[in-house]
């Protein structure tokens, strides 16, 4: 059975990281993120790896690690990794450093860590695993949903509310990339909030579609924005390779008229 997500782990110290590593299997891969709070791509990347950890779930002992360091809080471990830059994807393996990733391409991360979590078998299960139970979670209305409401008579948005909506596109840009497969659903593969999203979740298990997920509900300038992003005004929402494939009507229909529909996707291509 499939455990709980993996996450991003934040790791304080130096020591900290020290007994983190040491503490995994020389067959687990630790994905260690170096970031700094100020850089403004390290959003973009915290996004992606925090969306690209919930596709593979948890194992004891693990075989894949998701952890992130403050690189200037960390300063002896960013030389030992030779940072010059944030943000920085280092992939490592029985102590040794088997590719580094810069800047926020998710598909360039997504790529390495499937590559190098498969090698020598590891990470089957998670890779043979759809995504797990989640706990769903829904914060107050952001103040920037609330803002934007008041210019539903014709106003003319601020600078600071237009600078607002192309932070927010970006962001979308990002998630829909987040994986090769993404759906955004009201609620959780394991707790579906609408019969709609329920039915999704239930055809791309049949399918055996590895995907990654995005709660809508936890964040409400997501679910506003991704409507007109996407120019569909429901949920759930499907994408592959970062475009809209639509909602389950149109996603059922894609599997009706060929039968490999994200068969590149399925759990038994990528154990191949």
């Amino acid at each position: 059975m499939a455990g709980q997500p993996c996450a991003v782990t934040p790791i304080p110290t130096e020591d900290a990281f020290n007994e983190h590593i040491s503490s995994l299997p020389s067959s687990s891969l630790a994905v260690i993120y170096f970031h700094a709070p100020w850089a403004e791509p390290c959003k973009q990347m915290s996004t992606i790896l925090s969306t690209l950890a919930s596709t593979y779930s948890q194992t004891s002992p693990p075989s894949i690690s998701f952890i992130s360091l403050d690189a200037e809080e960390v300063s002896d471990i960013s030389e030992q990794y030779d940072v010059s830059q944030v943000p920085l994807v280092v992939l490592q393996k029985d102590g040794k450093v088997v590719e580094s990733v810069t800047g926020t391409d998710a598909g360039r991360v997504r790529s390495a860590v499937e590559k190098h979590v498969a090698t020598e078998g590891a990470g089957k299960a998670n890779k043979a695993g759809l995504p797990p139970a989640q706990t769903v979670t829904k914060p107050p209305p952001s103040q920037s949903a609330a803002d934007s409401a008041v210019h539903t008579n014709g106003d003319t948005p601020s600078t600071t509310e237009q600078q607002s909506e192309e932070d927010l596109d970006e962001r979308l840009g990002t998630l829909v990339k987040a994986a090769p497969v993404m759906l955004f659903m009201k609620g959780t593969p394991s707790a579906p909030q609408c019969g709609f999203s329920r039915q999704t979740v239930a055809l791309l298990r049949e399918k055996g579609v590895r995907y990654g997920f995005f709660n809508i509900l936890a964040d409400d300038d997501v679910r506003q924005g991704l409507k007109a992003f996407s120019d569909w005004p429901t949920f759930p929402q499907v994408y592959v390779g970062g475009e809209l494939v639509g909602g389950l009507d149109i996603l059922k229909e894609e599997f009706e008229n060929d039968a490999e529909f994200l068969k590149d996707y399925s759990v038994h291509a990528q154990k191949a």
